[in-house]
């Protein structure tokens, strides 16, 4: 169980920057994950639309949002004591 903590947090490291029951670093962790989120989503989104390497954007789109997702839970679990 611990190789796997410490392969999460490798992964993912922001979440674990989060205080317990601190709503402002809870707050600024996850206007982080979905700004990048975003931002990288939209460039993706204008990339998948070339022919040629579009199924390739569109496979790492996929990619970055469950990247984002599964930070978006770590934040709110390690914010919750959980993790």
């Amino acid at each position: 169980m611990n190789i796997d903590m410490n392969l999460i947090k490798q992964v993912w490291p922001t979440p674990f920057k989060i205080k317990e029951k601190d709503v402002a670093s809870l707050v600024i962790q996850l206007v982080i994950f979905l700004v990048i989120c975003a931002l990288i989503g939209w460039l993706i989104g204008l990339l998948a639309g070339i022919p040629v390497i579009g199924i390739l954007f569109s496979i790492i789109g996929v990619v970055v949002e469950i990247y984002g997702l599964v930070g978006i839970v770590l934040c709110v679990l390690k914010f919750i004591g959980k993790v």
